[in-house]
């Protein structure tokens, strides 16, 4: 991709990137509107934290961007309902210990705060411009909200539900390692991986690449893990050492996702359709799974070493078998399914769709076909 030259101009390519990056488009040198690929809408905005579940209440939780409400899921009882909240809401996230959900709505510069008893907001905190995704920090309460269009995170008291500006610059994502204490933020067009300690206060830099996409932390090393769209790697950040390694994976890696129990790292590919498996102890590919039609996201079941990727134009899950490396089938989804979220206890699997229904429940005692 090009340099820009205003924040104008960057901004424009931002959020063309975060409405389209699923939706049919070539990532290169440019960022472009989509093909006639799909009957995806295109406009809308993306986010691998669409859909969540807190696994105390067994609650999931997904957004609906065009009608702006969340759609509550009660996994026990099976019902369900649907909340308003601001306008574009397009991520979420879940404190479990204190049974709070927080709503970053995109179009309203706002997050939503949801009792998760009753689901109901007991709070609406502004943010910067354009707030796209969050990261919640359980062992302090707080909840870091990264504004695309400003020059600061957000910082919410959960105690309170009153915020602070951190003045760490615009982001387009953030992730709290509660190990180390910090604050890692990224951006698309920063080469820079902007590190905050928390009880600091300080900020450092730390060269990774640009076009970072994905991201994901293995909390016991302390090692970050960001996707280049545009250089078909991922950044591998140990946070303890400083270093910086780069883990050679498929074209256009969107989205990628670590499981604790087995060490292992899996990159969804969107371009050339496949997921690469790395083996984080030495940065090895062990293993390249061919899945569905441009695979857009990755949840995992820990417990039982599966592994499941959404086809955003497959309309389907492809389920990974992380014994042994193969596919093994695949789930029925609803219309573009763009996120996922897994509860385990539960044996259900949640797809947030770019069409309707806006989020799909998958049965997963029910085999893959």
């Amino acid at each position: 991709m090009k340099p820009f030259g205003s924040n104008v101009q960057r901004s424009s390519c931002i959020s063309n990137l975060k409405r389209t990056v699923m939706a049919g488009v070539i990532l290169a040198t440019a960022i472009t509107p989509a093909l006639a690929e799909s009957d995806v809408s295109y406009g809308q905005l993306i986010n691998r934290l669409a859909v969540g579940i807190n696994p105390v209440t067994h609650k999931a939780y997904a957004v609906n961007e065009s009608a702006g409400t969340v759609s509550v899921t009660d996994e026990k009882s099976g019902a369900t309902k649907t909340v308003q909240v601001g306008a574009g809401p397009d991520s979420l996230a879940i404190n479990s210990r204190t049974n709070r959900i927080y709503v970053v709505n995109a179009g309203g510069n706002t997050v939503s705060v949801l009792d998760g008893t009753t689901d109901a907001i007991i709070a609406t905190v502004k943010t910067g411009n354009s707030p796209y995704t969050l990261a919640v920090d359980e062992a302090h309460n707080k909840v870091y909200v990264a504004n695309t269009y400003s020059n600061a995170v957000t910082v919410i008291d959960g105690a309170t539900n009153t915020s602070t500006s951190l003045k760490v610059g615009s982001a387009d994502a953030v992730m709290v390692d509660p190990g180390a204490n910090k604050l890692y933020i990224m951006g698309y067009e920063d080469p820079n991986l902007r590190v905050y300690d928390i009880a600091s206060g300080v900020t450092t830099k730390v060269r990774v690449g640009g076009h970072q996409w994905g991201i994901a932390l293995d909390e016991s090393t302390s090692t970050l893990y960001m996707t280049h769209t545009t250089t078909a790697d991922v950044a591998a950040f140990n946070g303890k050492t400083g270093n910086v390694s780069m883990i050679p994976v498929g074209a256009i890696p969107s989205a990628v996702a670590f499981d604790p129990r087995t060490k292992r790292l899996y990159s969804v590919n969107y371009g050339d359709e496949t997921v690469t498996v790395i083996d984080t102890k030495n940065h090895r590919n062990i293993a390249t799974l061919p899945v569905g039609s441009h695979p857009q996201a990755v949840a995992i079941d820990a417990e039982k070493n599966l592994v499941y990727i959404a086809n955003v134009h497959g309309d389907s899950v492809t389920v990974i078998d992380g014994k042994t490396n193969k596919v093994l089938g695949t789930h029925p989804a609803g219309k573009n399914p763009y996120a996922l979220a897994i509860d385990p206890a539960m044996h259900q699997l949640f797809a947030a769709n770019y069409g309707q229904p806006s989020v799909t429940k998958i049965d997963l005692t029910k085999a893959a076909k």
